[in-house]
């Protein structure tokens, strides 16, 4: 069967890692650093995958303006510590080589940081198999869909050409902006009902179910 896309733009926190807990807990303990009341699970899930400095003005939009570098600085302090230990969801290895295999361009547009990503792909070792990538330090953060347009076009790829796979309502929403379609994973930050509601084409429950639904589907 003919690919209906050439290129699949992957998230990375909570879409090829599972990250999204380290996110949550060193989001948090910046705010006991810093004596702030700590948001819950849910509304620290919330804002992953927005730029670092958009999700915090997001999920503590009454702090000073004077205290948001310093709650940058300890998250990252804190999320430092451990993200050379964060694994990939199972199945993620084999299934990023077997849409390479089959011929798939693979890129990245993520919330992280240039450094960030960096780090992420030297530590997992999948550094090859994506052909570009996207920050939130170098383009606008989700949902605005400049990092999806900029992937586009250093692809030469349309639209119709385009999918976007991602485990949050800010990586549908950007694809939605972009004019591309996507495919939802509900494993990582954001409630299934939630990525529904922005009709995706499907919904995988796990890596492997998402990869499989690619190599048959996309």
């Amino acid at each position: 069967m003919p690919k209906q896309f050439k290129l699949l733009i992957f998230d990375w926190d909570g879409t090829l890692m599972d990250s999204a807990g380290a996110i949550v807990e060193s989001i948090q303990a910046a705010c006991r650093d810093l004596a702030i009341d700590e948001p819950s699970d849910e509304q620290a899930r919330y804002i992953i995958g927005l730029g670092l400095h958009e999700a915090l003005t997001t999920l503590l939009p009454d702090l000073e303006e004077a205290d948001y570098p310093k709650l940058v600085e300890r998250y990252r302090f804190h999320f430092l510590a451990r993200d050379h230990e964060l694994p990939l969801f199972p199945g993620v290895r084999e299934g990023i080589a077997a849409l390479v295999d089959v011929g798939f361009m693979l890129a990245v547009a993520t919330g992280k940081s240039r450094r960030g990503l960096d780090r992420a792909f030297e530590h997992s070792g999948l550094r090859s198999f994506f052909l570009d990538s996207r920050c939130a330090d170098e383009s606008f953060s989700k949902p605005h869909p400049a990092m999806v347009e900029e992937l586009m076009e250093a692809f030469g790829a349309t639209p119709q050409q385009t999918l976007m796979i991602g485990d949050t309502t800010h990586d549908l929403q950007m694809a939605a902006n972009a004019g591309v379609a996507s495919l939802a994973v509900s494993y990582g930050a954001h409630p299934k009902d939630n990525l529904l509601a922005l009709s995706p084409l499907a919904c995988a429950d796990n890596f492997v179910e998402a990869s499989q639904w690619l190599l048959a589907r996309a």
